[in-house]
């Protein structure tokens, strides 16, 4: 139980997908602006990756390795992921619209998202077992969705704030990653 506690703090804090590892960028700064958004999307990460790692597992550890084509990898978790995005897409268009098109193009974008990727990946690299890395997928993708509302609550409370005009918008939120992420560094000591 210990060792599963460890995994999640681990995930969500030393190892921060998005603040220590720096995957994950691309949504991370584009769907930070509404905390809505960002909960929809760090919901819609985390579906893709508790459903992707397991398969890729599954098809790293009884089709690849065991027919010496470790070398495709990468092209067959990637196909996993854009399969798994595309469903959700098509949930979202139809069982949610309006967080469908808030997310907009950042949608299909995590398809080549790199922490989705990087966890499947990641979970092969540590050995994992089929249920520590459902476990630490999920882990993952809290750390990701809570870099994501951070990030989008305190952009909303500079949205108010008064700000040179050369600040406003991206380069502020660039830096307000850039201090999440050293800050985040503090937890490097932990585990």
């Amino acid at each position: 139980m210990l060792e599963y506690f460890l995994l999640l703090i681990s995930a969500v804090f030393v190892n921060n997908v998005v603040l220590a590892q720096y995957l994950g960028q691309c949504p991370y700064l584009g769907c930070s602006k509404e905390k809505g958004v960002s909960i929809g999307m760090g919901g819609a990460v985390i579906f893709v990756m508790l459903i992707a790692t397991p398969i890729t597992w599954l098809i790293q550890s009884l089709v690849l390795i065991p027919l010496d084509l470790g070398y495709l990898q990468t092209i067959m978790f990637i196909l996993v992921i854009a399969s798994l995005v595309q469903l959700v897409e098509m949930f979202l268009k139809k069982a949610i619209p309006p967080l469908y098109s808030s997310l907009g193009i950042f949608l299909p974008l995590i398809t080549t998202n790199c922490a989705v990727l990087g966890v499947a990946i990641l979970v092969q690299r540590n050995s994992y077992d089929l249920g520590t890395s459902v476990y630490y997928s999920f882990a993952t993708g809290l750390g990701f969705m809570l870099a994501l509302v951070l990030l989008a609550s305190i952009r909303e409370r500079m949205e108010i704030s008064r700000l040179p005009l050369s600040m406003k918008g991206v380069p502020a939120g660039l830096v307000i990653a850039g201090i999440m992420s050293m800050s985040f560094m503090a937890f490097a000591g932990m585990i």
